[in-house]
C-alpha cells in the first residue's frame, strides 16, 4: 500500500502542480486539504489489488519452496489449506465494507472540496457561468408538483426566476410565478417577490398578485447545487436516503448514484474473490517463480478493474441495471475462479 501510494502521489503532483501553484497554499496546506482525502481515496481504489498482490506475493514463495507440496502431502486437505485465506479475505473485506460506507466518502469530501475550490475553477469544461442559464434546476418535489428555479446563487440563496406547477389529472390547475426568490433565515421559508398566482378549476382562471408572498416547500437551499461529487463523499446511508428522496420526486438520471452505492458493496466482496483466485494462481510451482505468479496476477487484476469501469460505464450511458453492473466483475471472475480452482492440484 505505502509503495502505491508514492507512486500515485509522485504522479497526481506533477499532474496538479500548476494548480497547487496558482491556489496560494502552502504545502502543509495542500497536504491537509488535499492529501488527507486523496490517500484513503486511492486506498479504497485499488485496495482489492493490494490485497490480491499480497497474496499472490507471499503463497508464491510457499510454493517456490515447496511448503505448498509438504502442507498436501501431510494429508491437509486442499479446503482446509484455504480456510486461513478465506478468514483473512473475509476480515479485510470488512475492513473496506466498512470504509467505503463511511471513512473513504468522508476523506472523498476533503478532496472535491478542495478541486472545486482550485481546481475546477480553471477548467472550460466544469465552469459553465457563462451558459444560457447558469445553476438552473427544474423539480420534481412531490406527486403532483413541479418546481423551475432560475440562475440561482448559492451565496445568497436567491435565484433571478421561479415558477411552481401544480397538475391534476395530467391538467395544470395551478401556476405561480415569480421574478425573485429568497431563502428566509429567520422563517425557514421561501420569500417570492412581484408574484402572480393562476389557480384553474371548474369556475374558470383566478389571478392574483403579491408584491411578497412566503411560500413553504420541500425544498431546502442546500439542495440547490450542482455537485459533480456528490455520490463519492455521502456516505451510504446518506447516499440512500439521497436516492430514495430523488426517486419520489421523479428524478432522472440517478444510475452512477445507484452503482456506486451497490458497487461499496461489490468492491468488499472482490476483495474475497480475489483471494481465492491468488491462491489458486500461486499455489502451482512454476519454473518461472513468484514473478511469472505476479505478472499472471497483475494482468488479472487490470482485466477485473477494467470490467468494473465498463460495467459503470453502460449503467450510466445505457439502460443495464445499477445492481447487475456494479456485480458484473464479481459474476464473471466467480466462474473464473470457480474453474481455476476445479483445475488446482490438490
Amino acid at each position: 500500500m505505502m509503495l502505491f501510494l508514492v507512486v500515485a502521489v509522485a504522479v497526481d503532483t506533477s499532474e496538479k502542480t500548476d494548480d497547487f501553484v496558482k491556489s496560494g497554499l502552502t504545502s502543509s496546506q495542500i497536504i491537509t486539504q488535499y492529501y488527507f482525502g486523496f490517500v484513503p481515496h486511492i486506498w479504497g481504489l485499488l485496495f482489492p489489488l493490494f490485497v490480491f498482490i499480497a497474496v499472490i506475493f507471499f503463497t508464491s514463495k510457499m510454493a517456490t519452496r515447496s511448503e505448498i507440496i509438504a502442507i498436501l502431502a501431510s494429508g491437509t486437505s486442499y479446503n482446509r489449506m484455504l480456510r486461513p485465506y478465506l478468514v483473512g479475505g473475509f476480515f479485510l473485506a470488512t475492513i473496506l465494507w466498512f470504509g467505503n460506507r463511511y471513512l473513504i466518502p468522508r476523506a472523498n469530501a476533503i478532496m472535491s472540496e478542495f478541486k472545486t475550490n482550485y481546481i475546477d475553477r480553471g477548467d472550460p469544461t466544469k465552469n459553465q457561468q457563462n451558459s444560457n442559464c447558469y445553476n438552473c434546476f427544474y423539480r420534481r418535489i412531490d406527486h403532483n408538483t413541479y418546481i423551475g428555479i432560475k440562475n440561482y446563487d448559492t451565496a445568497s440563496k436567491s435565484a433571478q426566476g421561479f415558477f411552481l406547477d401544480r397538475v391534476k389529472d395530467n391538467k395544470l390547475v395551478y401556476n405561480l410565478r415569480s421574478s425573485f426568490i429568497q431563502w428566509d433565515t429567520k422563517k425557514n421559508k421561501w420569500r417570492l417577490q412581484n408574484a402572480v398566482e393562476r389557480t384553474v378549476d371548474s369556475l374558470g382562471e383566478r389571478t392574483e398578485q403579491y408584491d411578497s408572498l412566503i411560500i413553504n416547500i420541500s425544498l431546502k437551499p442546500h439542495e440547490l447545487r450542482k455537485d459533480d461529487y456528490l455520490k463519492d463523499k455521502l456516505p451510504t446511508p446518506e447516499l440512500v436516503n439521497f436516492i430514495s428522496q430523488e426517486k419520489q420526486r421523479g428524478t432522472e438520471g440517478l444510475s452512477a448514484l445507484e452503482v456506486e452505492r451497490y458497487r461499496r458493496t461489490a468492491t468488499p466482496a472482490a476483495v474475497l474473490l480475489l483471494t481465492i483466485i491468488g491462491v489458486v494462481i500461486a499455489s502451482r510451482k512454476t519454473r518461472g517463480g513468484s514473478g511469472m505468479h505476479l505478472a499472471i496476477g497483475i494482468v488479472t487484476g487490470a482485466l477485473f478493474i477494467m470490467s468494473d469501469r465498463f460495467s459503470t460505464v453502460f449503467a450510466t450511458k445505457s439502460n443495464l441495471h445499477p445492481l447487475l453492473a456494479a456485480w458484473i466483475p464479481n459474476i464473471v471472475f466467480s466462474v473464473v475462479a470457480y474453474f481455476m480452482y476445479r483445475r488446482a492440484p490438490k
